[in-house]
């Protein structure tokens, strides 16, 4: 095999372009029998082996800095620069990331794992090297929808006015997770079937030469190529930000991506080249459904019917309401199907909406819904939902609109790490006025708090966890639950336990174990995290001289947080705050880094022994 031969970017600079022809295609079937055991972003990658080998053909990183974005197309990077033997480890605990990470490897130049980011690194990164005196290129790779968030196009702006010499490779493939969307993608399909543009070249160059002679025609090449680019104008929108345009060009020809790259390199100011690209490239299933294969898990060998996710839960609780209401409205920012809006969509594609990859946008969008009597229910992922944070607080809380957020992801997910878990939520949420905040012990619990939250009135986020749930009985219907209210679970007399989300049934778990020690512990399901339910907390502290809370979200500000706001002026006892430690956790499996941080019902069980039996407090 050609790809055993290659273990550094140097080794690619001695193949010829049939040898790479050939390496092209090992990469892709190493990328795809490893994913199938490991699970990761399959069709993103597929797509850049090609341009992956031009750039490493053409640039020697780590001295040249190559920037990913959206960093799941980075698999055939790591795999051609310095982590070949590694990529059997991916994204497992204790292995390499699916997302370039600094401290990773020194080929990694940037950590990318949310999207739109490249542009603005790749340019400071270039500044900062002009400003040292460091030789170099600096080269952003965006692609996967990124260029339809708003951070891309400030990223741009900023090149073009200060000229650096920066190139931004577009990896045109139609695609974020699902099909793109908007009217830059629309633009971008416009500038990919330049057919007229091509054919109306050829024929002025035609009557040019036949009016004028040849070499008369050589002097006027520069007015017919004016002339062309005012009438079909395929790069006008980034040259008018400051880039030169070149393109659009095959993103599966490595020889002319090499010549391409290796011109553009020469050039100064920002440059941007316009690849074309297939997801999925070379693997027929992704090929066929790019969106399905963007991310695959593991394969698994049980047979046995499993519960639904908390995801499908959502969506079709959501369908059931909309049916009843048509004020209803769902919103996605370029995740149909990860937050299971896809199936909203069929249903009701008049009241379906995604904005692409546009956190911002599409909380403020459903705000000016909301200002006008609908009630927008926006489903994103508690790691992107960061990014919308000033919008949350300016345009939904402070104007009291009554927009619903189904927080999904929310916690620990898993393999995606660092980047993607959803552990601040309940912090920077809870710290918002005017809203609530609830997350629901199971899928039961979904449906009723998802139907509160629409029937409030008030801005209203509901989080719930990666996954498939505790496979309770979806029984009783729709029913609005008090906003503030707890609920006791298990009643005892030696500790009390609050739990929130998916720890309540580790804690109830727990609880059953501590009674073969002799502890009887008090299990509450803390539903809400804002507001609190401060008559019970205040009936049940006065029981206890130990009192643990439980959440899936950092301890610095949240749930355990509110609690020991609550009670500080006046509760004597212990109080121990169970959550995610303040550090970045890195990736592997939901189970491993749940035990790791102790809010399973081993971690729970722990501490309570640790704490009761030698009575601490």
């Amino acid at each position: 095999m050609i790809l055993e031969r290659v273990n550094s970017p140097d080794d690619l600079k001695k193949l010829s372009f049939e040898e790479l022809k050939i390496l092209a295609e090992e990469v892709r079937e190493f990328i795809v029998e490893t994913v199938k055991k490991t699970g990761g972003h399959l069709a993103s990658s597929l797509g850049v082996v090609e341009l992956t080998i031009a750039l490493l053909r053409v640039f020697s990183p780590p001295k040249d800095e190559i920037v990913w974005d959206v960093g799941h197309q980075s698999y055939p990077y790591k795999i051609l620069t310095d982590r070949k033997d590694k990529f059997h480890t991916l994204r497992q605990f204790g292995g390499i990331s699916g997302f370039p990470s600094i401290k990773e490897s020194p080929y990694d130049a940037f950590g990318t794992g949310h999207s739109s980011t490249s542009i603005s690194a790749a340019l400071g990164i270039k500044v900062a090297k002009r400003l040292k005196g460091e030789d170099g290129k600096v080269i952003a790779v965006i692609g996967d929808g990124a260029l339809t968030a708003g951070q891309a196009y400030e990223g741009l702006n900023n090149a073009g006015q200060l000229g650096e010499d920066l190139i931004v490779i577009l990896n045109d493939n139609k695609m974020s997770i699902s099909k793109n969307i908007g009217a830059i993608s629309n633009y971008l399909t416009k500038l990919t079937t330049g057919e007229n543009l091509r054919r109306a070249k050829e024929r002025l160059e035609e009557v040019t030469k036949r009016i004028f002679g040849e070499k008369i025609y050589r002097g006027l090449k520069r007015v017919e190529d004016l002339l062309v680019k005012g009438l079909f104008p395929p790069g006008m929108l980034f040259e008018e930000l400051g880039f030169r345009y070149v393109g659009p060009i095959d993103g599966h020809d490595i020889e002319t991506l090499e010549t391409t790259l290796r011109n553009v390199s020469k050039l100064k100011g920002p440059t941007l080249v316009h690849v074309l690209t297939k997801k999925g490239k070379g693997y027929e299933p992704a090929e066929e459904k790019p969106d399905k294969f963007h991310g695959v898990s593991p394969k698994s060998s049980s047979l046995e019917p499993r519960p639904p996710t908390y995801t499908e839960v959502f969506s079709n609780t959501l369908i059931e309401i909309a049916k009843e209401d048509k004020r209803v409205i769902g919103i996605t920012a370029a995740m149909p199907s990860g937050t299971g809006l896809d199936k909203f969509r069929e249903v009701f594609p008049n009241r379906y909406f995604d904005v692409g990859i546009a956190e911002q946008h599409a909380v403020t969008f459903a705000a000016g819904l909301a200002k006008k009597g609908l009630k927008p229910v926006v489903a994103i992922y508690s790691t992107f939902l960061q990014r919308a944070y000033d919008q949350i607080v300016h345009d939904v809380a402070l104007q009291e609109l009554p927009v619903v957020f189904a927080v999904d992801r929310a916690g620990l997910v898993g393999e995606d790490g660092a980047t993607h878990h959803g552990i601040f939520d309940l912090s920077y949420l809870r710290s918002i006025p005017n809203m609530v905040v609830a997350a629901p012990k199971d899928e039961e619990e979904l449906r009723h708090l998802l139907f509160t939250a629409i029937k409030s009135d008030k801005p209203f986020a509901v989080r719930y966890p990666r996954g498939r749930g505790y496979g309770v009985r979806i029984r009783e219907p729709l029913k609005e639950i008090p906003i503030g209210t707890w609920e006791v679970l298990k009643e005892g007399k030696d500790v009390l336990i609050l739990a929130t989300g998916w720890p309540v049934y580790q804690a109830l778990e727990a609880a059953k174990e501590l009674e073969k020690e002799g502890i009887i512990a008090t299990v509450v399901n803390a539903r809400f995290i804002k507001p609190i339910d401060e008559e019970l907390l205040k009936e049940l502290a006065k029981k206890y001289k130990i009192i643990i809370t439980v959440e899936e979200n950092t301890v610095k500000g949240g749930f355990g947080s509110a609690v020991d706001e609550f009670l500080s002026p006046w509760y004597c006892g212990k109080l121990i705050n169970l959550g995610i430690p303040d550090k970045f956790i890195e990736h592997g499996s939901q189970q491993i880094l749940r035990s790791l941080v102790g809010i399973d019902k081993e971690g729970i069980k722990r501490v309570i022994l640790e704490n009761v039996k030698t009575k601490t407090f």
